[in-house]
């Protein structure tokens, strides 16, 4: 079972935070505080943090300059992942990914069964890597940001979880690049 090894030491990671939404404003945008909130808790580092419209082109582009920031080590969006018309930001994201974590999707439709119930068949939460950096898609709720962090993310980016985390292998995941 997972456990945390007191014996390593932890790793702060640079994470940013986009909200997608047409509506949020700074002071409204309660899931990308809880997303800070938790980030900061936990030890990490808040390296940026945005609201944009729900617009592919626009997500995607805010998505690959945060990958391309070597500040930046894991993007977080919350927004967008529902099943609406304007609900774009999976499809943003998966026009950046290099590869998809589709574990990811899995497991955080297992945590939301146990809280919504059904309903979690209408989350299309994601992740994947480009250019060294992790993405993250999770719902605009607070409930849902709670749910992913506390569940799933919190644990894979602290270095000292056990059997394994996403920190211990982020000097890899650019590997193929530098490859000759």
């Amino acid at each position: 079972m997972s456990r945390i090894d007191e014996t390593k030491d932890f790793v702060p990671v640079r994470i940013a935070v986009l909200t997608v939404s047409d509506t949020r404003t700074p002071d409204e945008d309660r899931s990308g505080a809880v997303l800070v909130e938790r980030i900061e808790k936990a030890g990490h580092t808040v390296a940026a943090r945005e609201i944009l419209r729900d617009e592919r082109e626009e997500i995607a582009a805010k998505l690959r300059d945060w990958c391309a920031d070597p500040g930046i080590d894991v993007v977080m969006s919350t927004g967008g992942t529902g099943l609406t018309g304007r609900d774009v930001t999976v499809e943003a994201h998966r026009d950046v990914y290099e590869k998809e974590i589709d574990a990811f999707g899995t497991v955080f439709t297992i945590v939301s069964m146990q809280k919504i119930g059904t309903s979690a068949v209408q989350s299309r939460a994601t992740g994947g890597v480009a250019n060294g950096t992790y993405l993250f898609a999770l719902p605009g709720s607070p409930g849902a940001c709670k749910d992913a962090w506390d569940e799933i993310l919190e644990k894979q980016l602290d270095y000292r979880h056990r059997p394994c985390n996403f920190v211990e292998i982020m000097p890899r995941l650019d590997e193929h690049l530098r490859r000759k």
